[in-house]
């Protein structure tokens, strides 16, 4: 399944997969979910999910990361995208990847077992091997499908302020694995034509895992990315989103920069390329928007 297919992006999510039918999500849930054990955690988990490709979601996801950790937060990225492009943005090679995700939702290692350093201090990333691409096929026959990385990561929460983790651009069961796992979802939106219909689809998705899987799943924020000032057309797009979704979508709009694109290249995140780049700075504005609103929160439970 791809995120340019229509028809997918139409379906409910996981169809053709066997767990988009209600009764076996149901089931999955009340045998899947370990009800009973909530642990005690100090960071919350965030998805970064956009089932649409080349909106900048693995790019928000290293940037955000690395500006929260830039603030002093203790951050884990885990890279959920078979293609691995978090890995590499954040200078990890093939040889540091023995051990990631994939090991991770196959119960072949613990979570501690996969995390690795990155040149970001206070940032560490679980990352993402070739394995990855065949996760879904082999969590078919595993119990627990949908719940397997809670599972792996809900006993170490305590370790860390943020979990982000950076997912497919496509609805399969690595995207409703983060769902699950997730406290809510962070959606990254590029300022273009079809956004509002993209993200209409994404938002049907995450309602129906909260519905059926993870009922506390919910939506922290929307950020717009790739903004053009010269283009008529992403004001237009800022305005109809911020419509319809007011206070959910951030104040912070992350601008289309050049040295934003390059820095993957160089195995960094564009914050240690370039820290004066207009991206950049934006990147630090959202990680407060981001502090900002998880502490809110926080204060609304206690």
């Amino acid at each position: 399944m791809t995120s340019t297919e229509q028809e997918h992006s139409e379906q409910s999510p996981g169809a053709g997969t066997g767990w988009g039918d209600d009764s076996t999500l149901n089931a999955e849930l009340e045998a899947g979910s370990p009800a009973a054990a909530k642990p005690v955690r100090q960071g919350r988990v965030l998805a970064i999910a956009n089932q649409k490709g080349g909106v900048g979601k693995t790019t928000t996801a290293i940037n955000l990361a690395t500006a929260l950790a830039a603030v002093g937060e203790r951050v884990l990225l885990i890279d959920s995208d078979p293609q691995g492009n978090a890995s590499t943005g954040l200078g990890l090679t093939h040889e540091e990847r023995d051990f990631g995700t994939y090991e991770l939702l196959m119960g072949a290692a613990e979570l501690h077992e996969t995390i690795r350093p990155t040149k970001v201090p206070n940032l560490s990333i679980v990352p993402a091997n070739v394995e990855l691409a065949g996760a879904e096929l082999e969590m078919m026959d595993l119990e627990h499908r949908t719940h397997r990385l809670k599972h792996a990561i809900e006993n170490r929460l305590a370790e860390f302020d943020h979990i982000l983790i950076d997912c497919p651009p496509s609805l399969t069961l690595l995207t409703v694995n983060a769902m699950v796992a997730s406290d809510a979802v962070l959606v990254p939106l590029q300022c273009e034509f079809f956004a509002l219909e993209g993200l209409s689809q994404l938002l049907r998705t995450v309602e129906r895992v909260r519905t059926t899987l993870n009922p506390t799943l919910d939506v922290q924020g929307v950020v717009l990315t790739m903004f053009d000032k010269r283009n008529n057309l992403s004001d237009q797009v800022a305005a109809d989103v911020r419509g319809f979704l007011g206070e959910k979508v951030y104040e912070t709009v992350i601008p289309r920069n050049v040295r934003i694109s390059e820095a993957p290249s160089h195995g960094v995140p564009a914050l240690i390329y370039d820290h004066r780049a207009p991206g950049s700075t934006a990147y630090m504005a959202l990680a407060r928007e981001v502090i900002k609103r998880e502490q809110a929160l926080r204060d609304a439970a206690e």
